[in-house]
């Protein structure tokens, strides 16, 4: 597949359950209590967002998107479903539900990786210094997910100038190009802004595909995305030493 002819798929997505758990709790909603239209609104938004990235989006999650759109028409109306007790049934009961359920799951196997797993079923990456190897067990330092990842690159978008905003020409760019211009970016630096990585981005193509190549170097484990706090900036940082062979593959 040519670099220009993107269609990506990224694992990171563990299903709709997972977005939506974790919209409610970035927006500290009461998950008893959800509000779903801010939610489905923000949960749409998501959506729009992968499709313009051409990331491949499953049919569970248009589903869910459905499913949203059909508990917030419900809840404009009055309710008459009512349980064995006589109570009104809750239209966003099942979903509260399916979110616990999943919450649980997610939550028990969490507990189960963090068991002493290292050398035995894992080994680590083999860091070139010392430096590196602290930098990297830090714990003063917080790995980034791919939503917070998508939120701060929709403000990189946002911010492009108002005449590139729909200009989406992929035919020049090559993502391997891409790959080895953000090395060369870090450099001696070791690490710099997100937001950095897009400096002189003329165009949403530019956005994109900089952002691709920089999920590549990830996986690739040649950079590293961090920050801080939950909040605070966002920074990527390179994993490879001053001296190490940096080419892209």
């Amino acid at each position: 597949m040519a670099d220009g002819d993107l269609q990506i798929s990224l694992d990171v997505f563990e299903g709709p359950l997972d977005l939506l758990l974790h919209l409610v709790r970035v927006n500290e909603y009461d998950i008893f209590d959800i509000p779903i239209a801010k939610i489905a609104r923000q949960y749409n938004d998501y959506l729009d967002l992968l499709r313009e990235l051409n990331l491949n989006v499953a049919g569970d999650y248009l589903v869910m998107s459905a499913t949203l759109m059909r508990i917030k028409s419900r809840m404009l109306l009055p309710l008459e479903a009512v349980g064995e007790d006589g109570e009104e049934i809750d239209p966003r009961e099942e979903l509260v539900q399916q979110l616990l359920e999943y919450q649980r799951y997610k939550e028990a196997a969490l507990e189960m990786l963090e068991r002493p797993l290292l050398g035995r079923d894992v080994f680590a990456r083999k860091f070139p210094s010392q430096e590196l190897a602290d930098a990297q067990m830090d714990s003063s330092y917080l790995e980034v997910d791919i939503y917070q990842l998508l939120q701060a690159l929709r403000s990189v978008i946002k911010n492009l100038p108002k005449d590139a905003v729909h200009q989406i020409q992929m035919g020049g760019v090559s993502i391997r190009e891409r790959m080895s211009a953000i090395l060369e970016m870090i450099g001696e630096r070791r690490s710099l802004r997100f937001e950095e990585l897009f400096a002189g981005a003329a165009s949403r193509g530019d956005v994109i595909a900089t952002f691709l190549a920089m999920l590549e170097l990830v996986r690739q484990a040649m950079i590293k995305v961090t920050q801080i706090d939950q909040h605070g900036p966002i920074r990527i940082a390179s994993l490879l030493s001053s001296g190490e062979n940096a080419d892209v593959h």
